[in-house]
């Protein structure tokens, strides 16, 4: 995930290409201090991905806008639900 903070809205903004892949672009209007803005990060994917909160963890980043996050689940439903972030959405 590439995570921008302080942005103007909570949205999902599609694939990216970063370094070494691609990265699934985010941008929360948290601001990255005490670790709120990570926890929009959770939140949104939840939300988007219609899993509980609970099912998401931060495995890496937690001070860099790359993050990388640990899914608990069903691995179709969630590879099934990732598909469909691929796109931008508002």
């Amino acid at each position: 995930m590439r995570l921008t903070p302080k942005a103007d809205r909570d949205a999902i903004g599609g694939i990216i290409a970063g370094d070494g892949g691609h990265m699934l672009k985010v941008r929360a209007r948290a601001a990255p201090e005490d670790g709120k803005a990570n926890d929009a990060l959770l939140r949104l994917l939840a939300e988007a991905l219609a899993l509980p909160r609970r099912c998401f963890d931060l495995a890496q980043g937690a001070s860099s806008r790359r993050k990388l996050i640990d899914i608990t689940g069903d691995p179709p439903a969630i590879l099934s639900a990732l598909e469909h972030l691929k796109e931008p959405r508002s």
